[in-house]
């Protein structure tokens, strides 16, 4: 499938056009361009960061390497190695020598440093485009803790990712995911919450319950999920601070699955089956009764607010096969937006509103996809025997999904990939890894 060419315009001075690839003519302008999913990455070049005090070089060594992970793993990026490196940043406030990063085609150059007092982390840094020979606005500092080291790295990244892009960042964020373990057909699994990268990864739930679907709050603070723990598939929020949880919901007789929130966060969507009937309803999380929004003798689940709250996307095999529909977020009559072959279903609205992610089962193929809110442009990002349940970055511009290998020893594993299709990335975790739901940026 033809991916829909994309524009990523790079300002480190002035703007020069370069089809596919990011290129310098002397001292003048720069422009990256990502034209059918294909760039060539800028290359930065970033010295370990100084350390200013006596307890602060293992930490600077470890920041660094997080800040340049983040950036080369988004496949926007290419570090130089330090091997190349003609001149050195002794001290963070010297001059820059532009000259000696010319000359090793650096087109980007962050330098840091860092400083640990007590119980108290510093870390500064600076970013400079080197073809024009100056700094890329003024530098920033971070204090935290130093056991908040990786976040305090997340920042720096997002920082450098934000100025050179000009997007909003994505790596200061969490993800809260369903963790599996044991065979394929006697899994256990509990729900777990770990940094994007796969890093800090704590667990939120023990394993004497099938647990599925966890949703973020749009503050982060709580997750929806679903639970069989009362034989009954049954709603919960957990305070992830606390790791408190409560029932939303406990109508005898009835299964109760695919929450989610509202963008205000007080409201929530989910399914509800009923006398072999499944709709979409909505209720406050505070508790009171549940609103109902579809009513049709067919199957209507997985909802999704637009970024707004006005409307909502949910798949239904109302029309005789499982695809996507938007109505109204009070109900009303909904509007069906997919139409390639084969089946549609788990939609995702993306954070910046202008797609929608979805599942395809097309030919015995699973696949990741997006498409515009009124069904066009459609464009599938994946390909594999099981690829599912994707979520956005707070970007917009990221992906994760669940992908399962097959056989009986199949694994469940998550996996990242932007949304030109480009930049397919496994997402480490210490089992395997299901159901994925990205949190905002962190505060």
């Amino acid at each position: 499938m033809r991916l829909l060419g994309m524009v990523l315009a790079v300002t480190l001075g002035c703007v020069s056009p370069s089809a596919g690839s990011a290129q310098a003519q002397g001292d003048g302008p720069l422009r990256i361009e990502i034209t059918e999913g294909v760039i060539e990455p800028l290359p930065f070049a970033l010295p370990v960061f100084q350390a200013e005090t006596a307890d602060a070089p293992g930490l600077a060594a470890q920041i660094s390497q997080v800040v340049s992970a983040d950036l080369s793993g988004t496949g926007l990026f290419r570090e130089i190695p330090a091997t190349a490196f003609i001149s050195t940043v002794s001290n963070f406030a010297d001059p820059v020598q532009y000259a000696d990063w010319k000359a090793i085609n650096a087109q980007a150059l962050i330098t840091g440093a860092v400083a640990v007092q007590g119980n108290q982390l510093t870390v500064k840094f600076r970013l400079y485009d080197v073809f024009s020979g100056a700094e890329m606005g003024s530098g920033l500092q971070f204090t935290g803790t130093p056991d908040g080291w990786r976040r305090m790295a997340h920042k720096v990244a997002d920082a450098v990712y934000s100025r050179i892009t000009g997007e909003g960042g994505y790596f200061d964020s969490r993800v809260v995911f369903v963790s599996e373990t044991g065979n394929k057909d006697a899994r256990q699994k509990r729900l777990a919450i770990m940094d994007y990268d796969g890093a800090n990864v704590q667990y939120l739930t023990d394993s004497s319950a099938i647990v599925l679907a966890p949703r973020f709050s749009p503050s982060g603070d709580r997750v929806l999920y679903t639970s069989y723990e009362t034989g009954f598939p049954r709603i919960y929020v957990l305070d992830v601070g606390s790791v408190q949880r409560r029932v939303l919901e406990s109508q005898d007789g009835t299964m109760s699955f695919a929450p989610r929130f509202a963008p205000d966060g007080q409201n929530i969507v989910f399914s509800l089956s009923q006398g072999g009937n499944t709709d979409i309803f909505a209720m406050n999380v505070a508790g009171g009764g549940a609103t109902r929004l579809t009513s049709a003798p067919s199957i209507e689940t997985a909802p999704s607010f637009s970024p707004d709250g006005s409307q909502i996307v949910f798949e239904s095999d109302r029309s005789g096969s499982q695809q996507l529909y938007i109505m109204p977020a009070s109900g009303g009559e909904a509007r069906r937006i997919s139409f390639g072959p084969g089946r549609y279903g788990t939609p995702v609205w993306s954070p910046r509103g202008d797609l929608i992610a979805f599942t395809k089962q097309n030919s015995g193929r699973f696949h990741i996809g997006v498409m515009r809110t009124d069904g066009a442009e459609e464009r599938l990002l994946t390909a594999s025997f099981l690829d599912e349940g994707p979520t956005w970055a707070p970007n917009g511009r990221v992906i994760m999904f669940t992908r399962e290998s097959q056989g009986a020893g199949g694994r469940s594993s998550l996996y990242s990939v932007d949304i030109s299709g480009r930049n397919l990335r496994p997402v480490r975790t210490p089992d395997g890894g299901s159901d994925p739901s990205w949190s905002p940026l962190q505060k």
